[in-house]
């Protein structure tokens, strides 16, 4: 890695960093801590998802005309003042106030450090570039939901304004670092649309694009989107899971990815990325078949258990194969210059697809437990089958980048018969 982007990675693990401080424990803070109530604990999640789809439509045209680095700066001062107005906030309309520009900084700075790890990286590189990525989020959003598990105190309000005032922190950090940044000189987008509008034109005519974010929105659905919400409360409600035991899971989830995360890439980055997505949809069928089995089978206590824990663990192992596939390939279908644009509309489908996917999933999750396990259990097949018709509109380098290395072999190694004869 060169020297900015390991600085990027480093910024990374600090958001990440941040964000564990707080995320587990926002609506404890809002409805319990702060005395607001269910209900406007369930408008600050709300307002979250609603910033970030009114920013992320503007947000790509902004990283394509100013570089990705302005806008990040922008994002996370945006974020910081939100945090820690919310750390301090004490009635409704100041606490949905500071969640919607916490909400709305944090939906920028990803597709925002996204282009800039492709600014930073070549198709070669790509791959681990994103793989770093997403195992140092896992362990920044670990470690700090740890830590800050040892800070709170759900009787002392001063112990969640310093949690606040951390990440509000990480993220003046964070852009620190991003000033140290020298970013390489970005490409002239030729024939570049002249308008937003313009340019979400040209986007959705890219038909490998448009399959692919119809595929994201499933995958984010599925699996994301039922974490906190959908899983955890059929956990409880039919597999009879304690909320400790619930930890464990998402504990199990994490050490997954950081255990698997560089051992799976070497596996990847030799396969055609629309088969490693259908094998992830495959995987995470079978993670619905042992939640199905731990809710709704007859065996022991301690059998369901075990297979809830391992329904997250499997996630993880989906996940960890994701991570170096799915973001390489939407910055491989965007014309050149054009990434933060492509980022961005990716980055939409993936706010919508965890604002839809708690509302359906939380629901059936806690009352309908078989229609709920064979539903998911549907969407995640429709992944591997989403996937493979992915595939037919890819080029061969686009599925498979590693054939860019053989051909560069090959036509040299044409190239030198060619003078020895």
């Amino acid at each position: 890695m060169g020297a900015a982007m390991r600085r990027i990675h480093v910024g990374n693990a600090l958001s990440a960093f941040g964000l564990g401080f707080t995320v587990p424990y926002l609506y404890v803070y809002v409805a319990q801590v702060r005395g607001l109530g269910a209900v406007t604990a369930g408008l600050v999640l709300a307002v979250f998802a609603v910033a970030a789809l009114t920013v992320l439509p503007f947000a790509g045209r902004a990283i394509v005309r100013r570089g990705p680095l302005p806008v990040l700066l922008t994002a996370l001062v945006t974020a910081a003042v939100g945090a820690l107005s919310l750390g301090l906030a004490g009635t409704a309309a100041t606490v949905l106030l500071s969640a919607a520009a916490l909400g709305a900084g944090q939906a920028v700075m990803q597709p925002a450090l996204a282009t800039m790890i492709v600014d930073c990286s070549t198709a070669d590189t790509r791959s681990r570039a994103f793989a770093m990525q997403f195992f140092l989020q896992n362990l920044g959003l670990g470690v700090g939901g740890l830590i800050g598990g040892h800070l709170v105190d759900t009787s002392s309000t001063a112990s969640f304004t310093v949690l606040f005032a951390i990440e509000a922190a990480m993220f003046l950090l964070l852009a620190v670092v991003m000033t140290t940044v020298r970013m390489p000189h970005s490409p002239r987008v030729e024939g570049a649309p002249p308008s937003a509008k313009g340019s979400w034109k040209q986007l959705l005519g890219n038909r490998a694009m448009v399959q692919l974010s119809v595929l994201g929105f499933v995958l984010f659905f599925a699996c994301y989107g039922q974490f906190e919400s959908g899983l955890s409360a059929y956990g409880v409600e039919a597999a009879g899971i304690s909320t400790s035991t619930l930890g464990t899971a998402l504990a199990a989830n994490t050490a997954m990815i950081v255990v698997a995360q560089f051992a799976v890439l070497r596996f990847v980055e030799r396969r055609k990325r629309s088969r490693v997505i259908a094998a992830v949809g495959l995987i995470w069928a079978v993670a619905w078949l042992m939640a199905g089995y731990a809710g709704l089978g007859h065996g022991s206590q301690e059998m369901a258990t075990a297979a809830f824990v391992s329904t997250y663990a499997l996630f993880g192992l989906g996940e960890a194969m994701l991570s170096p596939t799915v973001a390489p390939l939407v910055a491989d279908l965007a014309p050149e210059g054009m990434a933060g644009q492509y980022n961005s509309a990716f980055a939409l489908v993936k706010q919508l697809a965890l604002a839809v996917g708690p509302a359906v999933g939380g629901p059936m999750g806690a009352s309908l437990h078989a229609p709920y396990i064979v539903t998911f259990l549907l969407f995640s097949l429709g992944i591997s089958v989403l996937a493979l018709r992915l595939g037919r509109h890819l080029t061969a380098v686009q599925n498979q980048p590693s054939l860019r290395k053989s051909r560069v072999v090959a036509q040299g190694g044409a190239q030198q018969e060619s003078v020895t004869a």
